[in-house]
């Protein structure tokens, strides 16, 4: 995905969005599932987020509203040529990243344990029986607390919406926020399935938005 009027993201620019994604997503039900313990989750989530936008700055595009880095919008561009050696390098060593974080933060291996058995919340695997070429996947869209209700989240939104319509694409994204099911709504999504497993208690809204004619 290609923009001329949204920021894209620099690697100097990586750690600032560390700690938007870790204010943004600190009450996130996903994370306060995996990692339940307050202390840990505390500790954690900054390594995550670290080794998730480190991942992506070399899979995926990067946006902000401005380089002020008020939001952040990241995509997946499933219609873009890839190595496929490269990707699944950096995907093992993402995960190898994460997997040490999670042990050193939880000698228990209790929250290892956790990441593991809800791997299809994090996966996106539910992807699999969408179109896999002509499709954008957004991964992470947050907006920074203080900056909130000031039209950013629509700004960026709006843009994936723009160039999945010129490109007649479709959108897909998952959430695990009830709260944020009406918003994508409003934005022309529907729920295309929802990913439960009983014993965790969460469920993820699987989201897709199709180009209209």
């Amino acid at each position: 995905m290609e923009s001329d009027n949204l920021y894209r993201v620099q690697e100097e620019d990586l750690p600032r969005l560390q700690k938007l994604l870790t204010v943004c997503f600190a009450q996130d039900p996903l994370y306060h599932t995996l990692i339940p313990d307050d202390d840990t989750r505390e500790r954690l989530l900054p390594e995550l987020f670290s080794c998730d936008l480190t991942e992506f700055f070399q899979t995926c595009e990067i946006y902000s509203d401005s380089s002020e880095l008020n939001s952040i919008l990241v995509v997946s561009d499933e219609s873009e040529p890839y190595n496929f050696l490269h990707y699944c390098l950096t995907e093992a060593r993402a995960a190898l990243t994460t997997d040490g974080w999670l042990i050193k933060e939880d000698p228990s291996l209790k929250t290892f344990w956790n990441f593991i058995q809800g791997k299809d919340y994090l996966n996106s695997s539910w992807t699999d029986q969408l179109h896999q070429t002509e499709r954008l996947h957004v991964i992470y869209l947050a907006v920074d607390p203080g900056h909130q209700h000031h039209g950013l989240a629509e700004l960026l939104m709006d843009e994936v919406i723009n160039y999945a319509q010129k490109h007649k694409m479709l959108i897909s994204l998952e959430t695990h926020n009830p709260n944020n099911v009406p918003i994508y709504e409003h934005f022309g999504f529907k729920t295309y399935g929802i990913v439960e497993k009983p014993h965790f208690g969460l469920k993820q809204y699987c989201m897709i938005r199709e180009a209209t004619v």
